[in-house]
């Protein structure tokens, strides 16, 4: 299973914080990404930043792992 976080706005978006997603061999980012715009437009709106195991990437290609962990993330400000 890979374990899917959402901060903020995006969290909003989709109803709830965090998602278990059945991992399938040679699964890459981009493809996780997909299902779940798919499933979530509106959340995959705003999202521009995504972290695979605790690190940012920015390689949509990126093979993923059985219980990866990947986050997705809006643009946020503060104070």
């Amino acid at each position: 299973m890979i374990k899917v976080l959402f901060f903020g706005p995006v969290a909003e978006r989709v109803g709830t914080n965090e998602l278990k997603v059945e991992f399938h061999a040679g699964m890459r980012v981009q493809d996780l990404r997909a299902q779940l715009q798919a499933q979530h437009p509106a959340a995959f709106e705003i999202v521009c930043f995504v972290a695979v195991n605790g690190e940012h990437t920015l390689d949509m290609s990126a093979a993923l792992t059985d219980n990866s962990e990947v986050v997705f993330m809006s643009k946020f400000s503060g104070g």
